[in-house]
């Protein structure tokens, strides 16, 4: 887990941060699958066109590469940029 996100977590007791933190833990993890599971669909759905091999076709591996390629470098620029825009926000204090 990131270290930063245990920072507002000093306040509580040892047992308390550690079900926090497998809280948090299981959050991301479920977040990460559902990403993943997004991904899949969404290249299956728009590259997958023929079943009549058990095997992708040339043109659908380049697309579901291209794809999985695309989604993948959306997310991380909208983490990056969710992560300015954090940075950049006034704290509550």
């Amino acid at each position: 887990m990131d270290p930063s996100m245990m920072a507002g977590l000093d306040g509580l007791g040892a047992e308390d941060q550690a079900k926090m933190a497998s809280m948090i833990d299981q959050l991301q993890l479920r977040d990460s699958l559902r990403m993943y599971n997004s991904l899949v669909e969404r290249c299956f759905v728009d590259c997958v066109d023929s079943f009549t091999r058990k095997t992708l076709q040339k043109q659908e591996e380049t697309c579901v590469l291209r794809c999985a390629e695309k989604f993948l470098k959306h997310t991380m620029r909208v983490g990056q940029r969710f992560g300015e825009l954090n940075q950049n926000a006034p704290t509550q204090d």
